[in-house]
């Protein structure tokens, strides 16, 4: 890139643009954004941004985000949740949360999560469970089952009398289907926003 620190500043404030009206802005807005006066320095800029991977054009002559333009920084080194470590400035990976969360996006969906059935697996009111959709699971893992004819969030577990779905608060007793119990899929991830 030209210069990388100011493309990386410039690629940032369209990123920022994407997540509050999911779409590119025309060069001319983007001129206006980022205090470019010349219509050729913005056109340089996207030529760069192209060729980095982050932006591409589409047939019909829009600017679209490519995989790459919604990748974050990855540090090379790992948050201790207990005392400080040396602080370190590198960043040696990158990767999207999608990637991340979601191994198989066309049987994946995400359910907002209701009550605190699960508080004690760390899985709180109004978190995100990511779901695989799948009808087999294994004792212990956390599930979306359909039981007696209900949703519910729950671990599998399985003793003498049979299948029944574990709660992780101890308010709440295991459940043991009456009528019948379908497995709709497996949480394999779990998203909590803060603020």
């Amino acid at each position: 890139m030209g210069n990388p620190n100011r493309d990386q500043e410039y690629l940032g404030k369209l990123q920022d643009y994407y997540a509050d009206y999911r779409s590119i802005p025309s060069y001319a807005v983007i001129g206006d954004m980022l205090g470019m006066a010349s219509k050729s320095a913005v056109s340089a800029l996207i030529k760069r941004l192209t060729l980095a991977g982050y932006v591409e054009m589409t047939p019909d002559k829009r600017l679209a985000p490519t995989k790459r333009f919604f990748e974050r920084e990855l540090a090379d080194f790992p948050i201790p949740a207990g005392m400080p470590a040396a602080a370190n400035d590198a960043m040696s990976e990158s990767l999207t949360i999608d990637e991340y969360l979601i191994p198989k996006p066309s049987n994946t969906i995400m359910v907002r999560v209701k009550g605190d059935s699960m508080i004690d697996a760390g899985i709180h009111d109004g978190d995100i469970a990511i779901v695989e959709k799948r009808h087999a699971a294994s004792v212990g893992d956390i599930v979306v089952a359909v039981v007696d004819n209900e949703y519910t969030l729950k671990e599998l577990g399985r003793d003498r009398q049979g299948y029944m779905l574990l709660p992780h608060n101890a308010d709440y007793a295991p459940i043991r289907p009456q009528e019948g119990l379908e497995i709709f899929g497996i949480m394999v991830g779990l998203v909590r926003k803060y603020r």
